[in-house]
């Protein structure tokens, strides 16, 4: 299939990837279609988790996920309904993906902290004061409905910065990488 955009090679491997994996799965096949056809760098995600968050995802108990940050970079903003996630081990494979639901976008005050911490909390598994401790500093958050979770064949990804999130596209590799 022809398409009217040029991505890396490395941005097309992933999507090969994951049509292999979805082959039998017309549901994902679509999205992976329709990601396919958007301009280079808008629907395709990476987001790299640290356990036991990462398990929770894959198991369902962890329904919505958060970024928190001093500045306003991706996801905030750039990320909406329908996008795909590529789940990553911090250090290690993509082990799955995610669709995107709800999005909510917060420019963090006292009282976005409070509705946050007392609407999200449980779908969050963020019950531990400690998470919210190690966040205080940020002043913007992106909470997002994540949903139709999927196990992955693990595939490795050539990242090696230290961000948590990387918007996929059509830049070389290490640029790709680098300055999302």
């Amino acid at each position: 299939m022809k398409h009217p955009f040029t991505r890396s090679p490395w941005t097309s491997e992933v999507i090969r990837n994951l049509r292999l994996h979805f082959s039998n799965d017309d549901a994902w096949s679509k999205r992976i279609d329709d990601i396919s056809s958007r301009p280079p760098g808008l629907g395709l995600h990476l987001a790299v988790f640290v356990e036991p968050y990462l398990q929770y995802v894959l198991d369902g108990k962890k329904t919505v996920e958060s970024r928190f940050g001093i500045h306003r970079r991706p996801p905030f903003g750039h990320i909406r309904e329908g996008d795909i996630v590529l789940l990553k081990r911090s250090g290690g494979p993509v082990t799955g993906v995610c669709l995107v639901g709800q999005v909510w976008f917060y420019e963090l005050d006292p009282k976005s902290w409070r509705k946050i911490k007392q609407e999200f909390s449980v779908s969050l598994c963020a019950q531990d004061p400690e998470f919210w401790h190690q966040r205080r500093a940020a002043s913007f958050a992106t909470l997002m409905l994540i949903k139709e979770v999927q196990t992955v064949i693990p595939f490795d990804i050539p990242k090696k910065d230290r961000r948590g999130w990387v918007m996929l596209n059509d830049s070389p590799p290490a640029q790709e990488l680098l300055f999302a």
